[in-house]
């Protein structure tokens, strides 16, 4: 019996390398002209008259702890709180957490080898500016794609949990959109590469899919991403916000494994083979996104000078795999690790990510965050 090869590189993102960073660079992110952008969601909406509660014990378990979990993104974080924009900036530079002050031997022969303390400044506060504005666009995604969720999940359970799911996106994009108009300096369109995996995601028929994109590659490079600010920043606003974010986050990404887990032992090869790809092109647009191409059109730096710098600082390459730790462990459990003779372990070995295939998968790393009540989650 003869089955289909995998795709190649260039049929499922549109290149050969996946650090071709010129080809990455050529799309660059713009903000729509009438404020809007429709996508055809061709997925049918599934009803069910099996409504026993309990009927699938670990969604239920979810379903309970998200209850209880609710938030108030008005009244339960300190907005009164004073943020100087520049003093966070120069406190992460002075603490190299943001990577983005290369040394003069990377710079040299680039429009940044004369920056001064000014530019660079200036660049931290637009990478922040675009960072949040892409966590915030990017829980508008998943709004958008839970409440899809909702309506095309087969089983009671997990419409019950999606439900609540929505509205922690809701509540996210809500204090994420706040903490940018009024303590921070800017928003940014939303970066190119997201748009299109956003895209991709909301528009596949098939209601697994939606789970896979959203709830296990981007919530789960959201978490990661998340905890890595968190760990670093001394804004006690933006840290105490995140420590609520992460605690949703990480049910939400424990959802799509709880879900996806038993389904995908019922698919064939070739559906397994489709599930492998479509992570793969996620994780490579995910990846992409981290180049944050609209920064540097803002700054008027040539994207070839970008190009030159990061190709002679490999450590912020290796600073981006990281985000794929909350990823990894997930697909293994979900088995696409290595159904299709381990294709997918193959591209994320050649990505250097496989390294975290064996940290705890985040099924089992939700019980040790906090259940979202305002008295637990005001402890840092």
């Amino acid at each position: 019996m003869t089955t289909e090869p995998m795709r190649s590189n260039e049929e499922l993102i549109g290149r050969v390398d996946v650090r071709d960073l010129e080809a990455v660079f050529a799309t660059v992110g713009h903000d729509d002209p009438g404020g809007h952008h429709a996508v055809a969601d061709p997925c049918p909406a599934d009803f069910t008259w099996d409504y026993e509660k309990g009927a699938r014990p670990r969604l239920d378990r979810l379903y309970e702890k998200a209850k209880r979990a609710q938030w108030n993104g008005q009244t339960d974080l300190p907005w009164e709180t004073e943020v100087d924009q520049e003093r966070v900036v120069m406190q992460n530079q002075a603490a190299n957490s943001n990577g983005l002050r290369w040394s003069p031997e990377d710079t040299a022969g680039t429009a940044l080898e004369g920056w001064g303390d000014k530019e660079w400044l200036r660049l931290g506060v637009e990478y922040q500016n675009w960072l949040l504005s892409q966590f915030m666009h990017g829980e508008q995604g998943a709004l958008l794609c839970t409440a899809k969720i909702v309506e095309t999940v087969p089983w009671i359970d997990a419409k019950y949990y999606a439900a609540t799911q929505v509205m922690d996106e809701a509540r996210h994009v809500e204090v994420f959109s706040r903490y940018l108009d009024e303590k921070l300096s800017g928003h940014y369109p939303i970066n190119a590469h997201l748009g299109l995996l956003l895209d991709d995601i909301i528009g596949d028929r098939r209601w697994d899919m939606t789970y896979l994109g959203m709830q296990i590659m981007v919530e789960g490079l959201a978490l990661a991403a998340f905890g890595f600010i968190h760990a670093v920043t001394q804004e006690p606003l933006l840290k105490q916000m995140l420590r609520y974010v992460m605690a949703d986050e990480a049910r939400h990404v424990a959802f799509g494994v709880v879900s996806l887990q038993d389904y995908y032992a019922e698919l064939s090869t070739s559906e397994l083979r489709e599930r492998q790809e479509f992570a793969f092109e996620a994780a490579v647009r995910m990846k992409d996104r981290m180049m944050m191409q609209e920064v540097w059109e803002r700054l008027e730096v040539p994207s070839q000078d970008v190009i030159t710098i990061m190709k002679r600082s490999p450590e912020r390459d290796e600073f981006q795999i990281l985000l794929f730790s909350k990823i990894v462990p997930n697909l293994k459990k979900l088995g696409l690790l290595d159904a299709a003779d381990g294709w997918l372990r193959q591209k994320f070995t050649e990505m250097g990510a496989i390294g975290f295939e064996d940290l705890v998968d985040t099924a089992q790393e939700v019980d040790a965050e906090a259940d979202g009540s305002p008295a637990v989650r005001h402890v840092a």
